[in-house]
């Protein structure tokens, strides 16, 4: 039986493997042996010095999603699979808290809560002029999913039962999205944008300023995949006109610097690139990587792997 010495961190989630094939040798730190390593956050820091200790190396099984920073390090021939799946429920999930959040002016009310004003007049319990615009719901919105892969569905499965119409675009045209070539027609059907599409050179500044221009008067763009997949001054003068509202889970530049326009915009909701993080989203992580090692020992094509830097995950 031959040997398969698989690197991956001894923390706590390293159980979340689950049961390994006799076949599988799990080591803590960097050997000649290594053939299959599991890339997570301790180990990405040491990225790219860490594979010259890796001579053996055929496989990386990343915990992240994105791998579009990794691949230019990788040595030739050496397979990688991003973490696709591992971050469905925490991102998807951040991606309706803010879409509710938005909806229900909810930043609007902190901000009077950090005044201790109290404005009920956008119920109409009172009259006069409100600080806060008109509340709405999702009920009958029209969701616009720009990368429709495993985050994609997510958010589709958790938008249905409120209710909501999703339109999916994928790379490619299939059964359940259209191709991005449509997008003209389907944005301005759109009450909210939800960009989830990979970085690559097609997909740069996808959403400029003539994006922006097709999208509804009050539509929401949402963005929890990376920030160059917007034109940031473009959405600057959007939200500053008035035209529309975003929520940003990740932006350009990253980390956004102190006094960039963007924090003082209006009708802007921003987190810094913590969609993902939520205490549980590396046990998944692991498990994930556990059922890769079990596929790889027993010579079974992987799941996720990356080509040209988009994982090929449907």
């Amino acid at each position: 039986m031959r040997r398969i010495v698989v690197l991956a961190s001894n923390g706590p989630e390293r159980g979340d493997l689950g049961p390994l094939p006799e076949s599988v040798e799990l080591v803590d730190d960097a050997t000649p042996e290594v053939e299959f390593l599991v890339l997570d956050p301790a180990l990405m820091n040491r990225v790219p010095a860490l594979f010259s200790d890796l001579p053996a190396l055929r496989v990386i099984q990343s915990t992240f999603a994105g791998v579009e920073t990794l691949v230019p390090h990788v040595p030739p021939g050496v397979v990688v699979a991003s973490g696709s799946g591992a971050h469905d429920i925490s991102v998807s999930e951040w991606i309706i808290s803010v879409l509710l959040a938005m909806k229900r002016r909810l930043p609007d009310f902190v901000e009077l809560q950090r005044q201790g004003t109290w404005d009920t007049k956008p119920y109409g319990i009172a009259t006069g002029t409100s600080l806060v615009e008109p509340i709405d719901d999702i009920e009958g919105s029209t969701v616009l999913i720009v990368g429709y892969g495993s985050i994609g569905h997510a958010v589709a499965a958790r938008l249905l039962p409120f209710g909501v119409r999703v339109l999916g675009v994928a790379g490619h045209a299939r059964s359940d999205a259209d191709s991005p070539d449509q997008l003209p027609t389907l944005v301005p059907q759109a009450d909210v944008v939800v960009i989830l599409a990979p970085l690559t050179e097609e997909t740069e500044h996808l959403v400029d300023a003539t994006f922006l221009s097709l999208m509804k008067r009050g539509a929401i763009l949402i963005n929890a995949a990376r920030g160059r997949l917007v034109d940031t001054d473009a959405l600057v003068v959007a939200l500053n006109e008035g035209g529309i509202r975003a929520a940003l889970d990740v932006t350009d530049p990253e980390p956004l610097p102190t006094g960039h326009p963007l924090w003082k915009a209006p009708n802007v909701l921003i987190t810094p690139h913590v969609g993902g993080a939520s205490v549980r989203w590396i046990n998944r992580a692991f498990k994930l990587a556990g059922d890769q090692i079990r596929r790889y020992a027993a010579g079974e094509p992987l799941r996720n792997v990356v080509v040209g830097g988009i994982a090929e995950t449907r």
